[in-house]
């Protein structure tokens, strides 16, 4: 994960306080660097480990090998996640050695999941902590600095207060300054057979709301101009505190859909003109979320909604809780309240006994929903999942493989389709900066998620918006021409602090 290409670089304006930047002083030389792995949860989550070590007086070192902390925050949702973890592990064994007082923290799912096994197979390990320590970082790297063993603390979020369960309640050094996480919601209570999000993340909470708005409102105070609302199964938010609500004594406590109401608010924040949110659940979808996103103009027309199966059979192997038919019905919903409404995916190939009739299920509802675009996976066991004791009806490779292509095939058909359908039209763009593959080129995002490449007229700091006329279209990504700025970028800049 990147940061900002200023090392050392702390937000200038209201809030800083000057014992902090003292701190920064006496202690210039302390540096930290955090690779991340996984989901926007984790990615979040290091934006809040890196502000608490920053608050604690550390600066950004550029590359490991600069750096006196390295935080590996894993992820265990992926095959072979522990491998890499452990190949990292053993380099920086041998970088460790190289300088007294070097330490590495183990970080995330992974950790929660294993963190026995990781002080065991890596003893050179400073700190291991779980996803509800992201709050004790800088407290737990103190303590490890006289610990001759690692330091383990892996806690369940029973234990934990409000303001530190939730990262985005803690200082953070956010990747972007323009654009923000926000979490509303931790943990999970489906069962879906092939994710380890639940053991590893803890039941479903949700945020206090006015937490949420309240975030959301200083964040536009300081220049952000759009936010993603993140959780586990983020339309869910808010069954949770209206249960406890009831269960608290008040019987008239009505069950209402929140999400859509908290949608609104934070939609209707002043300088807020973007509002995304991940990941929904289909089997939670309603028409008042639909409704929400149509009348609220900074909800953009973007809608990721996951699939996972075509076939109701593999679906209730899955657990998802709903057929193909009822999530194509809410879909179609989607697109009629909506107004040029893109829509994404999950979907998952091979999991244990899919037929060659259940994958030729998913291709039809595939091409049925003429997605814009499709993150598609191979299935891979992990342990701890109910799918990963299924291991009698895994899919030969060479099968799933096969099926694979066959899907991306079918729905890189239709994102070409979507993409060649917006030649012509005037984009509005959220400029990110040059492209990776060519400087003089800048990049910027549509409303509905899209990339495009163009060429600026003039250099463009990164969160201004733009109109950008499409001229091409590719399965990824468009190529546009240059219109007008239609709007400056609000964030403050960061810049180096010298010692004081």
């Amino acid at each position: 994960m990147s940061w900002s290409p200023f090392a050392g670089a702390v937000p200038i304006g209201p809030g800083v306080r000057m014992d902090s930047l003292a701190n920064m002083s006496q202690d210039a030389q302390r540096t930290y660097v955090v690779n991340t792995y996984g989901c926007q949860m984790n990615e979040h989550d290091s934006e809040r480990i890196a502000g608490l070590l920053e608050a604690d007086g550390l600066v950004r070192a550029e590359s490991e090998s600069d750096a006196d902390v390295v935080v590996l925050n894993t992820c265990c949702i992926r095959e072979n996640a522990d491998n890499k973890l452990y190949g990292n592990l053993g380099h920086l064994k041998t970088w460790k050695a190289k300088k007294d007082g070097r330490q590495i923290v183990v970080s995330g799912c992974l950790a929660q999941k294993d963190q026995e096994l990781v002080a065991q197979r890596a003893g050179h390990v400073d700190v291991v902590m779980g996803t509800h320590n992201v709050h004790r970082a800088a407290e737990l790297l103190e303590a490890a600095k006289s610990s001759e063993v690692p330091i383990t603390e892996i806690l369940e979020a029973a234990v934990i207060d409000d303001h530190a369960m939730f990262p985005s309640a803690l200082p953070v050094r956010r990747e972007q300054s323009y654009n923000s996480w926000v979490t509303i919601q931790i943990g999970c209570d489906n069962n879906c057979a092939f994710c380890i999000v639940p053991a590893v993340r803890g039941e479903e909470i949700s945020r206090p709301y006015a937490d949420i708005v309240g975030e959301v409102q200083q964040l536009a105070a300081d220049g952000v101009t759009e936010v993603t609302l993140l959780g586990q199964n983020v339309n869910s938010y808010g069954r949770d505190l209206q249960l406890a609500e009831r269960q608290g004594g008040n019987a008239e406590a009505k069950l209402r859909p929140l999400f859509s109401n908290l949608l609104r608010d934070v939609g209707a924040v002043p300088g807020i003109r973007r509002v995304r949110y991940t990941s929904p659940h289909p089997k939670d979808m309603r028409p008042d979320t639909f409704a929400a996103m149509a009348e609220t103009d900074a909800v953009c027309e973007h809608l990721h909604y996951p699939l996972q199966s075509g076939s109701d059979r593999v679906l209730a192997l899955m657990h998802r809780g709903y057929t193909a038919e009822r999530y194509l019905e809410r879909l179609d919903q989607a697109r009629a309240a909506i107004v040029d409404l893109a829509v994404s995916t999950d979907i998952i190939v091979g999991f244990p006994g899919e037929t060659d009739d259940d994958f030729e299920r998913t291709l039809e509802v595939a091409a049925a929903a003429e997605y814009d675009y499709a993150y598609t996976f191979l299935f891979s066991p992990r342990e701890g999942t109910e799918a990963a004791d299924m291991a009698d009806d895994f899919v030969d490779a060479a099968v799933a493989h096969e099926r694979f292509e066959r899907l991306r095939i079918v729905v890189e058909r239709s994102a070409v389709a979507k993409h060649e359908a917006r030649v012509g039209r005037t984009e509005e763009v959220l400029v990110e900066g040059p492209s990776k593959k060519d400087p003089s080129v800048t990049s910027g995002r549509t409303r509905q998620n899209k990339l495009v490449h163009f060429e600026a007229p003039h250099p463009m700091r990164v969160g201004s918006y733009a109109t950008v006329e499409v001229t091409h279209a590719a399965p990824h990504h468009l190529l546009g021409r240059f219109v007008e700025q239609i709007a400056d970028a609000q964030h403050k800049l960061r810049i180096p602090v010298a010692s004081l």
